[in-house]
């Protein structure tokens, strides 16, 4: 059988974030063991079991939310449901506040070998606003502890354009995580969606946020400082020393099949052109009771015909720094782009030109065909 990846969804956090809207929640209680018990019930009863793993990545929420046992019982389904390959990495995020040495340890013992920690800044008050629950100093404590417990492989995330952040205060943000010498790093742009509570801020006018001027210099800071420090930028939002790419996060970039499990969890399985996709319960009591009542689980299932899926392929792969192959783009809007400077194309690939990325979103959207 086709190795595939596999994505598993941990609801839970101590927080919720002033800017998340990821499927998460601030519950503690029964709740948290009842969850944690239907997704070990949902990978075990899995349609998909047999299919070895070539990744697992375990993200939130804070999977690290959950007590070790627990993190370590849903990994242990996971891999006895898909046999992972023999160099298969194993991800969880995890939140500096929420981890020890104990817990690093235990996770390492079970079959973890990836860790990707949610620092986000280094600077008290930017962690203040944005709801995190750890102080900067844990950030490298953390990243110690992950190494000492065995874990090679480390991302720090870190965000920009954060309210109130100036250039000089992400160049310290950049350095300070750069000193910690992890072989990847994840830098994202503060995003403000809907239905959180910086969106609310920012109707009422009390997110003070860098201009757009000041954000793309932040951008061009960042992959600046992380090429001068041996981490290649292979990825938008993505840099790594060379070898230690997600590659899960590939997985996704390239379109290919990925299960998924636990509330909100989204998965896509089925041969090219005729996927489907499967949308888990978000609530984490809906998803308890679907599944003690012998359901899969997902509240949403549609099929990702050829169209969508070529559309996918355009949007996802021209995130990537090695771009796409040109097969069904928009060969007129294709060709001003590359004139303008936002594409280059070689031989018979095409992707972003430095400046291309900094509005990558209205680049991908005049190449799609339609």
């Amino acid at each position: 059988m086709a190795p595939i990846s596999v994505y598993v969804h941990i609801p839970f956090c101590p927080r919720k974030c002033g800017y998340c809207d990821f499927n998460s929640y601030a519950m503690t209680g029964d709740i948290v063991d009842q969850t944690t018990e239907a997704i070990v019930r949902q990978v075990q009863t899995s349609p998909l079991r047999g299919r070895p793993a070539k990744t697992v990545f375990f993200g939130g929420g804070t999977p690290t939310f959950l007590e070790a046992d627990a993190l370590n019982r849903v990994l242990a389904a996971v891999l006895d449901t898909h046999p992972p390959l023999p160099e298969a990495e194993i991800t969880s995020e995890a939140n500096p506040g929420t981890v020890d040495s104990e817990k690093f340890k235990a996770m390492r013992g079970a079959g973890f070998n990836r860790v990707s920690l949610g620092a986000q800044s280094f600077d008290t008050s930017d962690l203040i606003r944005l709801g995190r629950v750890h102080s900067p100093s844990e950030v490298g404590v953390a990243v110690a502890r992950a190494r000492a417990a065995g874990f090679q492989r480390i991302n720090v995330d870190l965000m920009f354009g954060l309210p109130g952040q100036s250039l000089a205060a992400w160049r310290q943000n950049l350095l300070t995580a750069l000193s910690l010498g992890t072989d990847h790093l994840s830098l994202y742009g503060l995003t403000i969606e809907q239905n959180t509570r910086f969106f609310k801020f920012q109707q009422r006018g009390m997110l003070d946020l860098p201009d757009d001027e000041t954000q793309s210099a932040m951008y061009e800071l960042a992959v600046s400082l992380c090429q001068k420090h041996g981490l290649e930028q292979y990825e938008i939002s993505n840099f790594a020393k060379p070898g230690h790419e997600c590659q899960h996060n590939l997985a996704y970039w390239h379109c290919e099949e990925y299960a998924a499990y636990g509330p909100g969890a989204v998965g896509c399985i089925g041969p090219w052109g005729q996927r489907r996709r499967f949308t888990n319960l978000k609530g984490p009591k809906l998803y308890v009771d679907a599944i003690s009542q012998g359901s899969p689980g997902f509240i949403e299932e549609e099929e990702v015909d050829a169209i969508t899926q070529e559309t996918e392929r355009i949007m996802m792969g021209l995130r990537l720094n090695t771009g796409i192959k040109v097969e069904s783009v928009d060969l007129r809007e294709l060709t001003k782009l590359v004139k303008s400077g936002h594409l280059e194309s070689q031989e018979d690939r095409i992707r972003l030109t430095p400046a291309g990325r900094l509005v990558a979103n209205q680049v991908i959207a005049r190449l799609i065909p339609g």
